[in-house]
């Protein structure tokens, strides 16, 4: 940054600033933009869980289950929930693009704002209902494809798992180990009667799964 004097051009200095500790909510610590986008919402969504539970769990509590809004029949404890109210408003307008601002600038509660952008982004009951639908046929007709090879294999069926946990339907370990030894191509059936004879179907991770293949 370049600071100069009120004399010459001369009495100009270069001074160094480091934009990276500017303030609290920079670098990690800033909060992932709610940009609307329907695919990273849940994503970004957690991302500002893990950022609002680091500055204060109760943020999170008066978040999603709201404060008492009449400002005037509060007592000590209820005023400084209010107080926290505010920050965590700010918090959450912070994190979002003006564009995605102006969809929710007609409610008065974080509570409210954070509800309504849920609902846009996640969809109703119904909504979520039909999605995690969607996810479990996907599951269930998962398959490895010919030309593949098994970290693209293990890229697509990751994705997929990670979205049945979003709309909470995951499952065990051992169901994802025999998923993947049921979806291998014929060419992978010695290596599959190997693992199963040798290792307890039970107790292998799919990590160890993954890297046995991987190996072979």
């Amino acid at each position: 940054m370049l600071t100069c004097g009120s004399g010459s051009a001369t009495s100009c200095v270069v001074v160094s600033y480091d934009y990276g500790t500017d303030d609290k909510s920079s670098g990690s610590n800033k909060p992932l933009m709610l940009n609307g986008d329907l695919d990273t919402f849940s994503w970004r969504k957690m991302k500002m869980y893990n950022h609002i539970m680091g500055l204060d769990e109760e943020l999170w509590d008066i978040l999603v289950d709201g404060v008492a809004v009449d400002r005037k029949k509060h007592i000590a404890a209820q005023k400084k929930l209010y107080n926290k109210h505010h920050k965590i408003r700010g918090t959450l307008v912070a994190a979002l693009p003006h564009k995605e601002y102006l969809k929710i600038s007609d409610k008065s509660t974080a509570k409210a704002m954070f509800a309504s952008l849920c609902s846009n982004y996640e969809g109703n009951k119904k909504v979520k209902e039909a999605k995690a639908t969607m996810l479990v046929e996907q599951y269930e007709l998962f398959r490895m494809k010919e030309d593949e090879d098994i970290e693209t294999m293990y890229s697509r069926f990751q994705t997929l798992v990670s979205g049945l946990q979003i709309q909470k339907k995951s499952y065990l370990a051992y169901d994802h180990v025999n998923k993947i030894l049921r979806i291998l191509p014929a060419k992978w059936r010695p290596k599959v009667t190997s693992i199963e004879e040798v290792r307890d179907l039970n107790t292998l991770s799919l990590e160890d799964l993954i890297s046995s293949l991987k190996f072979h």
